[in-house]
């Protein structure tokens, strides 16, 4: 989106966009749809919000249905595995890449928002999980630094602040059984509504209810339904119509994306008006730059997280390493770099 919608085609400005990514960063819902979701509703208001969201939500989720049904018909992971094998080092390193251009155009040489980035890189890394309420408190930080109440203004004219916090739901029977779909819709309702961050966040709550709370799917088909929704094109969060085509078929990934991407779509239709209408106050800046030091650092966390499960030998450190260093040197064209990491899972995996 950043590439081109602000660079190359200059539909949106950079303004816009890191509006837009703190905004859906601070709101529940996952963070890509959101975005997406917001970037159309600004370009052409609620058209625009529906046209982004349809062609950015059907494309994978008819290749997330297709792969969920040729996973059931042969009941078999093992060239999921390889797969995830040779991309899960190279997710990492394109994490690393968009956090790192998102660093350079808001964190910049801001001390008080390198202070914000780097807590939250932390606190999200040792919570194992993106902690909701720091989004929040972090734009409030912003609101202090850089549009205080004139009351407070003098209190904090030399200082800074630094937030802290914490933050959380979730199933397999293949049926179509009414009460099943009911169930498989208000979860995921629930975990687009509360959810916050990118969608990596959603993992945690996902499997809380899928494998724990509901027991629909065994951890072993959790961490599949995870691996696809990393390797498929489309959100993360994507992975919600895996795990409803385990569920119940067609009808369960059917449920399950509706509920998964709907919160995500009324809050922008709903809240975004309000926003853009104040988006010049110096305090609703304020909180966009705190909420994006918080982004920039809640990704960077979320990738630190992730490479403890997924860089785990050699091949998978070499992976990642020629990955980063050809993101950063040359411009590779990111489903080649992710296709040949894949190839080279699939050879590397049985030499284990």
């Amino acid at each position: 989106m950043q590439r081109d919608l602000v660079e190359r085609l200059g539909w949106i400005t950079q303004e816009e966009y890191l509006e837009g990514l703190a905004v859906s960063q601070t709101l529940p819902g996952p963070l890509a749809a959101q975005l997406a979701m917001w970037l159309g509703y600004v370009r052409r208001g609620f058209p625009g919000a529906v046209a982004a969201a349809v062609p950015f939500i059907l494309p994978p989720f008819v290749i997330v249905s297709v792969v969920a049904a040729l996973y059931v018909a042969f009941a078999g992971s093992t060239v999921i595995q390889a797969l995830f094998y040779g991309v899960g080092p190279t997710v990492i390193a394109l994490i690393l890449r968009g956090a790192w251009k998102l660093v350079r155009v808001t964190v910049k040489n801001d001390r008080r928002l390198w202070a914000i980035f780097g807590a939250i890189a932390a606190i999200t890394f040792m919570a194992r999980s993106e902690v909701a309420i720091l989004f929040v408190v972090s734009g409030l930080v912003g609101v202090l630094l850089y549009a205080p109440p004139a009351w407070l203004r003098r209190a904090l004219a030399a200082r800074a602040l630094v937030p802290l916090g914490l933050g959380s739901v979730i199933g397999a029977v293949q049926t179509a059984d009414p009460n099943v779909l009911l169930a498989l819709g208000i979860f995921f309702f629930k975990a687009g509504a509360f959810t916050f961050g990118s969608g990596l966040a959603i993992v945690p709550f996902l499997q809380q209810g899928v494998v724990r709370d509901y027991g629909w799917l065994s951890e072993r088909e959790f961490l599949d339904a995870v691996a696809m929704g990393m390797i498929t094109p489309g959100p993360v969060v994507i992975t919600a119509v895996f795990v409803g085509y385990l569920v119940a078929g067609l009808a369960g990934a059917t449920i399950a994306g509706i509920g998964v991407f709907l919160p995500p779509f009324l809050m922008v239709v709903l809240f975004a008006p309000w926003i853009m209408r104040w988006r010049k106050h110096p305090a609703v800046q304020g909180f966009t730059k705190g909420a994006t030091s918080a982004a920039a650092g809640a990704i960077v966390g979320a990738a630190a997280v992730i490479a403890t499960q997924v860089l785990v030998d050699i091949p998978t450190l070499t992976i990642f390493a020629l990955a980063l260093l050809i993101l950063w040197r040359f411009k590779v064209p990111e489903p080649a770099l992710v296709g040949a990491s894949a190839i080279a899972g699939v050879l590397l995996f049985g030499l284990r």
